[in-house]
């Protein structure tokens, strides 16, 4: 079976297309044929190789897809071939104290799907059925395969770990990426007055449409910390969402207000950072940190998708065989929400 990955860890020069082996659905399984697949930063990780993380080569990447299913293993109730899906890419056992308590995503196991598996990028995959969920109906396939890695990471950042509530401030750090764009809707329907703090002005009008109320420019003139004192009115922001690191966390940390949050999601900088912590305890603020979701904030995502409340935001989508050329637009200064590969019986 032909997919998109790569045989070594490296940079971009390792992608390639792979053969793997056509995977087949045991008990409690289901067999997705892919329609559309679409990339995060995370898969960028993946492919430089994460310290501690062994995979299988050749490696498909991908944790984001939706399509239709196609076969079920022993065991399998509820799901019939053909009916349209996507995927929840976080994968847990089930069977320890956090999985039983429904915190799965602070399973020991938790894995993710296409870091720590086989992913999406390739004709079918097979994952557990508590992992397979009805596509939502206003929902195209490339946007539903666009949706669920940053939706669920963005929900449970800012309404679980982060606490915000209506009237809050809630800054986002970073205007195109997809977390971002998610994030942006997630504070919005929240309650909160959302600013979205970027180093590239052109993208202000697009982040306004996703109901930032403002965005703010940074610089190395104007640091973040400043923009962000100076739009709270020298109160300091509720609430910041920061997905960069050591650029960035340290001037976060000093633009909170009292009893404010910084809730970090990733590290797509330098991932050391060094703080004052005299911040910290003075403000009563606090660093916390978030990844992925929980089964029932992942049913809470879509049940908001499904109402519209959240829109994938799809920056281009590309045809299977162009996938290297979809991997590099991760470089493009323009880019602005998911990318997307569609899989035709690939």
């Amino acid at each position: 079976m032909k997919g998109f990955g790569f045989t070594e860890h490296g940079g971009l020069e390792r992608l390639a297309f792979v053969e793997v082996p056509e995977p087949q659905p045991g008990p409690g399984e289901v067999r997705v044929a892919l329609r559309a697949a679409a990339f995060n930063r995370l898969d960028r990780f993946t492919l430089a190789g994460i310290p501690g993380v062994a995979i299988e080569r050749p490696h498909v990447l991908g944790s984001d897809g939706a399509g239709v299913v196609d076969a079920l293993g022993p065991g399998v109730d509820g799901l019939r071939p053909g009916d349209p899906v996507l995927l929840n890419p976080g994968l847990w056992d089930g069977t320890c104290d956090a999985c039983r308590a429904g915190r799965e995503c602070l399973c020991r196991q938790f894995r993710i799907l296409g870091e720590h598996t086989q992913g999406t990028a390739t004709r079918w995959v097979v994952v557990p059925a508590r992992n397979v969920h009805p596509k939502p109906s206003r929902l195209s396939f490339d946007e539903a395969a666009a949706a669920p890695l940053v939706f669920q990471t963005a929900h449970r950042a800012l309404r679980t770990v982060g606490e915000v509530t209506a009237g809050e401030t809630v800054a986002i750090v970073g205007a195109g990426g997809g977390v971002s764009t998610a994030a942006v809707q997630v504070a919005r329907a929240a309650g909160a007055r959302v600013v979205v703090a970027t180093r590239s002005a052109s993208k202000a009008e697009r982040a306004r449409s996703l109901g930032a109320d403002e965005v703010v420019v940074f610089s190395d003139d104007r640091p973040l910390d400043r923009v962000l004192w100076e739009w709270s009115g020298k109160r300091g922001v509720d609430v910041i969402f920061d997905s960069v690191g050591r650029p960035t966390v340290p001037r976060s940390v000093k633009a909170l207000g009292r009893g404010g949050r910084v809730v970090i999601i990733g590290a797509t900088a330098d991932p050391m950072v060094e703080i004052d912590v005299r911040t910290l305890f003075w403000r009563q603020a606090s660093i916390r940190g978030s990844t992925m979701a929980t089964a029932a904030e992942f049913r809470a995502v879509l049940a908001e998708l499904e109402a519209g409340r959240y829109r994938p935001v799809v920056d281009s989508t590309f045809p299977f065989e162009e996938a290297p050329t979809a991997f590099r637009r991760f470089e493009a200064p323009d880019l602005f929400g998911k990318i997307v590969v569609r899989i035709d019986g690939t």
